[in-house]
């Protein structure tokens, strides 16, 4: 639990998308969260990375720790609440055996078929969005814009390829869901007459803003997607997985060898390279989350969110006993073997 005797620590935050498999990032924040010690200068979230960013800040700054534990459990109440009545659930099978998966599900099946044919302009001529609704309701962003926390959200420009990152002031139910944004979803989000897709596709998340505009040198990365599977991909399910999880992790993947390199060298100068130089690096993972099956990352049920919530406080919790100490002193990541095998 929180050490009040020791000395408070800035430390930044790298937060994964995933889509309902944020759950796993909502428990370990609301472990950190529980270290009086720990102080929190940026956050940098993709997707649903980003929505725990937002939701966590927003109720930070309106009521503290518990504030911003609340407001996380609300959020997420509130994603499956608005989910329950989906015809995309599992099937009675997956129900009877205990398994989290979709794979069976007759809807779930419809409707990966239908997206292939279809657009969601064709599908969604609205553009509706279940999500707009919730964050409207969960995140105040004038309290957003005025907290303390730096906020980076990653968004992917669809006409340019790039990537834009939107800063606190900047943030509106739209950025959050620009950065979610699967284009065989959704349609993209127009932002400041610009279009935009899930920012996965550029940092997941970005570590470059929390390098160069914020004060720590210290990075938890709340990691969701494995950067190495050790077994190959048979099924088209699975080699379309991890086709999304290698283009998700790859900026990611570029970012942390960066950090590498430079603490490989003798004198990294001053500046920009001596902050990439002396990051250090953290991640906090489980292969609970890694093994579950990829359509999971559509399931919503309470008790699956809250068992990705537990699993997640306890990693967490596990991590602060083995590692808590190093926050600080030196990188628990080991970025010798990120060289290797990139």
């Amino acid at each position: 639990m929180s050490n009040p005797r020791r000395r408070p620590l800035l430390v930044d935050l790298a937060l994964q998308g995933g889509g309902s498999h944020g759950a796993f990032t909502w428990g370990v924040l609301d472990r950190l969260l529980e270290e009086s010690w720990l102080s929190f200068d940026g956050i940098s979230g993709t997707s649903a990375g980003a929505m725990n960013a937002a939701v966590m800040a927003s109720g930070h700054a309106q009521g503290g720790v518990e504030g911003a534990k609340a407001a996380l459990e609300n959020f997420w109440k509130k994603v499956s609440e608005a989910s329950r009545f989906s015809p995309v659930q599992r099937s009675p099978l997956a129900m009877m055996t205990g398994r989290w998966t979709l794979e069976h599900s007759p809807m779930y099946m419809a409707s990966e078929m239908i997206s292939r044919l279809f657009s969601p302009y064709e599908l969604n001529p609205m553009g509706s969005h279940p999500l707009r609704t919730i964050l409207a309701e969960t995140v105040d962003f004038d309290a957003l814009a005025a907290c303390p926390i730096h906020l980076f959200i990653t968004a992917t420009n669809v006409r340019s390829g790039t990537g834009r990152v939107f800063r606190k002031t900047e943030i509106t139910p739209d950025v959050l869901l620009a950065s979610a944004c699967l284009p065989t979803m959704f349609q993209a989000v127009e932002i400041d007459g610009d279009f935009y897709w899930d920012g996965g596709y550029i940092g997941n998340p970005t570590i470059t803003p929390l390098v160069r505009e914020c004060r720590s040198n210290d990075t938890i990365l709340v990691q969701i997607n494995p950067i190495v599977r050790h077994e190959v991909p048979k099924t088209a399910r699975d080699i379309m997985n991890r086709l999304n999880e290698v283009a998700f992790n790859a900026p990611l993947v570029k970012e942390l060898r960066m950090i590498a390199l430079l603490n490989k060298v003798a004198d990294p100068g001053r500046g920009e390279g001596a902050r990439w130089a002396g990051m250090r690096i953290h991640r906090i993972a489980t292969d609970r989350v890694t093994e579950l099956d990829a359509t999971s990352k559509m399931i919503t049920e309470w008790r699956f969110l809250c068992g990705l919530r537990d699993e997640g406080r306890r990693t967490a919790g596990l991590w602060l006993d083995a590692h808590g100490a190093d926050l600080g002193k030196r990188s628990t990541l080991d970025l010798d073997a990120v060289l290797q095998t990139v």
